[in-house]
C-alpha cells in the first residue's frame, strides 16, 4: 500500500482566491487568514514553489495584503475566471512548468473554487493534500461538504501545521526554528 506523503521535492502550494473582497464573507476568516499567512511563511523559508489565483481581480480585488505580504517575491497572482484553477491555460502552464506531482490546496470558497480544483487536479494525476484549516466557505455546511467530497474523490486531509513539520522532517533539520517560531 502507497501512503500518500508531502515530499518537499516534489510539492507546490496552491492558493486559491484569498482576495480583499471575498475573504470577509468567509466564516472563521481572520484564522484561516492567519494561517494561510503562516502557511505562506513557512513555505517561503522552505524555498518551496507556490502558485496562487485570483478570481475576477475587477470584482473581488487583490490577494488580502497579509497573504501578499507572506509570499513576497513568490506573489505573482494567476488571473482567472473560471471556477477550476486547471480551467485557466496559463494556472495549468505554470503548473506543468514546475513539474511537481504533489499540490497543497488551500483557498475560498471551499465548495466553489477549490472543490472544482481539486477535482481536476485529482484527474489530471495529481496527488492533492487538502489544507483544511486554510480552507473556507461562507457557510460551514458548505465547507464541511466539500472537503468531504474532495477527500472521497482521492485527496488527503491535513493541516497546516502538519504540512509544516513533515515537511521540515526532522528537530535538526534545515527550517526547523524558522517553522517552529512560526507556528507558535
Amino acid at each position: 500500500m502507497t501512503v500518500p506523503k508531502i515530499k518537499k521535492e516534489d510539492s507546490v502550494l496552491v492558493a486559491i482566491d484569498f482576495q480583499e473582497r471575498l475573504m470577509p464573507a468567509m466564516k472563521n476568516q481572520k484564522d484561516v487568514e492567519e494561517t494561510i499567512q503562516k502557511l505562506a511563511e513557512g513555505w517561503k523559508v522552505l524555498g518551496l514553489p507556490v502558485l496562487l489565483t485570483q478570481q475576477y481581480t475587477k470584482g473581488l480585488g487583490t490577494t488580502v495584503e497579509s497573504l501578499r505580504e507572506a509570499l513576497g517575491d513568490a506573489y505573482a497572482p494567476i488571473e482567472k475566471t473560471s471556477f477550476s484553477a486547471m480551467g485557466e491555460p496559463e494556472f495549468v502552464k505554470a503548473l506543468e512548468a514546475l513539474d511537481k506531482k504533489t499540490i497543497v490546496l488551500t483557498g475560498v470558497e471551499a465548495h466553489v473554487c477549490v472543490q472544482q480544483t481539486a477535482l481536476d487536479l485529482l484527474e489530471a494525476g495529481y496527488q492533492v493534500f487538502l489544507v483544511v484549516d486554510a480552507v473556507s466557505s461562507r457557510d460551514n455546511n458548505d465547507k464541511k461538504y466539500a472537503q468531504r467530497r474532495i477527500c472521497e474523490a482521492g485527496a488527503v486531509a491535513t493541516t497546516y501545521e502538519a504540512v509544516l513539520f513533515e515537511l521540515v522532517g526532522g528537530a535538526r533539520e534545515e527550517g526547523f526554528k524558522q517553522i517552529s517560531a512560526i507556528v507558535k
